[in-house]
C-alpha cells in the first residue's frame, strides 16, 4: 500500500471518528485512532482525558489536560501533514471538540531558506493544514486562529539540516483556560 493510500485511509478514519458521539470512559472503541506504520494502518486506543493514564496530557496546561505534544514538524518545502503526526493532531482535535470553550493559536514556522514572502506563505499554509485537520475532528473554526512567523522565530539558529528540521513546524498554543 503506498503512502498516499495510507494517508487517505487515515484521514477517512479521522473523519469517521469525528462524526460519532463523545466517547464515554468505558467505551474503548470510541477512543481509538489510526496509527500508520510502514506496512499498514493499525488501530490502537489513546486517551486525551487522563482516564487511563496521564502520560499524554499536560496537567500544568492553562487548557487543563490538553495533550502535551504541541509541535508538529514538516518536511522541507511542504505543508502536508506527515503521517507520524496524525495521532497528535487527532488528540488535540478530540480534546478541543469536547471542550468548545478552548481556543488555540496555530503558529506556522519555516527554516531560513527561501524568501521572506515565500516563508510567510509556507508557514501560513502549514498552520492552515493543522486547522483543517482539527476541523475534521469537530473543532469549530472559531476555536482556531492561524498565524505565520515564517523564518523569524527559529528554535535553533544553526545553519544545518538538523536545525532546519527543528524550525519547520507548527506550534499549537492554547489561549483559553478550560475548566475540568
Amino acid at each position: 500500500m503506498n503512502k498516499i493510500s495510507l494517508l487517505t485511509l487515515a484521514l477517512a478514519a479521522t473523519v469517521v471518528s469525528a462524526c460519532g458521539s463523545v466517547p464515554q470512559r468505558g467505551d474503548d472503541a470510541a477512543q481509538r485512532t489510526v496509527q500508520l506504520t510502514d506496512d499498514s494502518a493499525v488501530v490502537r486506543p489513546v486517551t486525551i482525558d487522563g482516564v487511563q493514564n496521564y502520560e499524554n496530557v499536560d496537567p500544568n496546561s492553562i487548557a487543563g489536560r490538553a495533550p502535551v505534544d504541541r509541535v508538529i514538524y514538516f518536511d522541507y518545502d511542504q505543508s502536508e501533514l506527515r503521517a507520524e503526526f496524525l495521532d497528535i493532531v487527532a488528540q488535540h482535535g478530540r480534546y478541543l471538540a469536547q471542550n468548545p470553550a478552548g481556543n488555540v493559536r496555530l503558529e506556522g514556522h519555516t527554516d531560513e531558506r527561501g524568501t521572506r514572502e515565500y516563508n510567510i506563505a509556507l508557514g501560513e499554509a502549514r498552520a492552515k493544514t493543522i486547522a483543517r485537520m482539527l476541523q475534521l475532528q469537530g473543532v469549530s473554526s472559531q476555536q482556531t486562529r492561524t498565524v505565520s512567523y515564517g523564518e523569524e522565530l527559529p528554535v535553533d539558529d544553526a545553519h544545518n539540516n538538523d536545525a532546519w528540521a527543528k524550525n519547520r513546524r507548527v506550534n499549537i498554543i492554547y489561549e483559553a483556560a478550560i475548566q475540568n
